[in-house]
């Protein structure tokens, strides 16, 4: 029997546009696939719509009218990159319904999304993390200024609000800018190294790999102009030697499975002198043809519409919380 699956892009927050390409890659690959795909998009102004147009005249009142659309289907792929969504937001709600979900659950999909959260749980099993500290809008005006630094918002994705500054006044600008996408900014050390990707997958039988690493070679900053405008250069596998490579891909597993992750996971990496260097977790990668993650698969032998597909037969059913024995219902 075909399977059917629901891809939900877009999204209330700066990746809007982002998601839509990634939801629109990821319907292509599944209909070539030879599965049933229907597809809806919530709006930045938190609007559910079909392809007929919007399913409500509120957010409240089209997410009412989605529901059916996910209860009919057999799975969700939540392609929604970013904040109200990448954070567990869509997990949370498949979770509700009780229909299986494409990637991380709930508290991965939070923690990973939370750049600060993230970095305590990778030193707590060992993982090396950029050196930095946790700071508030607020606080704009008020930050001591020491060496150059990497400014950027905790849960905003793609590059969007981090800045370099090499002085007290850039630093200033930096936090307005990263304000504009959180409340809690990350103020870190600029880390010299090769910045170097891993991507982890869970099939559907539970066991898990990682995939060969990928090199980026950027000018600067990866910011988000550099992801998007096709100045970065990357290289897939990634020349490394086999003690580097084992250190990345045991790094890579090791917050995979501590984070609780499902689906595919990416693990954004500085690899300095002295090893590895985590920067950052994507617990839904960006999934066009094109993308960092489907390059990595793909020169480990898994096309793109194979990696889309593989994801969709690991989608897992939500797990209720059961009642703790010795206490009724209330």
């Amino acid at each position: 029997m075909t399977q059917h699956v629901l891809v939900i892009g877009g999204g209330q927050n700066a990746e809007h546009g982002i998601s839509l390409k990634t939801a629109a890659a990821v319907c292509e690959a599944l209909r070539s696939g030879g599965f049933e795909v229907s597809a809806v998009t919530i709006g930045r102004d938190g609007i559910w719509a079909d392809g007929q147009g919007p399913l409500g005249s509120s957010a409240a009142d089209s997410l009412v009218a989605a529901l059916p659309l996910l209860e009919q289907a057999d799975v969700v792929f939540p392609a929604v990159h970013g904040p109200c969504g990448e954070d567990g937001t869509l997990a949370a709600l498949c979770a509700l319904i009780q229909k299986p979900v494409v990637g991380s659950g709930l508290r991965a999909g939070a923690i990973g999304m939370d750049r600060w959260a993230t970095k305590l749980v990778a030193e707590a099993i060992g993982i090396r993390t950029v050196p930095g500290r946790l700071v508030r809008a607020t606080d704009v005006g008020h930050i001591d200024f020491g060496a150059d630094v990497v400014v950027k918002p905790v849960t905003s994705g793609s590059g969007y609000g981090a800045t370099v500054a090499r002085n007290a006044v850039q630093l200033d600008e930096a936090l307005l800018i990263a304000s504009r996408y959180d409340d809690q900014i990350l103020v870190e050390h600029v880390v010299h190294g090769r910045e170097i990707d891993v991507a982890v997958l869970r099939e559907a039988d539970g066991s898990r790999w990682a995939s060969p690493p990928l090199e980026i070679r950027a000018s600067g900053l990866f910011d988000t102009a550099a992801k998007h405008d096709g100045t970065a250069r990357f290289t897939v596998p990634a020349r490394l030697d086999s003690t580097d490579r084992a250190r990345l891909t045991q790094a890579a597993l090791a917050l995979f499975d501590t984070l609780g992750c499902a689906g595919v996971a990416r693990m954004d990496f500085f690899l300095t002198d002295n090893g590895p260097v985590l920067n950052e977790v994507n617990t839904m990668p960006g999934m066009t043809v094109e993308s960092r993650v489907p390059r990595m698969f793909a020169a480990a032998g898994v096309p793109h519409e194979e990696l889309v597909a593989r994801l969709v037969g690991a989608a897992s059913m939500p797990t209720a919380v059961p009642l703790v024995d010795g206490l009724s219902e209330a």
